[in-house]
């Protein structure tokens, strides 16, 4: 889900941000620059976490192993 946030920023970073990045993605640009300082901590948590949880990860190992005999199954 995407939220809408309204920014201030100076007018010649508004100017480049139009004139080296162009119209309807300047918002994706910002995203990817921003992203990696406010989510990985969370994501790479989350991860760990998951990891801890072992009968998830007996789960999940079980799932994968089914889902590759399935495909291995399958005639090209």
């Amino acid at each position: 889900m995407h939220k809408k946030l309204t920014i201030t920023v100076d007018e010649n970073v508004y100017e480049g941000l139009h004139r080296v990045i162009g119209r309807r993605r300047i918002s994706q640009f910002i995203e990817t620059l921003v992203r990696p300082h406010v989510v990985s901590k969370d994501l790479l948590d989350a991860y760990r976490e998951m990891a801890r949880d072992e009968r998830r990860e007996v789960e999940a190992t079980e799932w994968v192993e089914a889902t590759i005999s399935d495909i291995a199954d399958e005639t090209r």
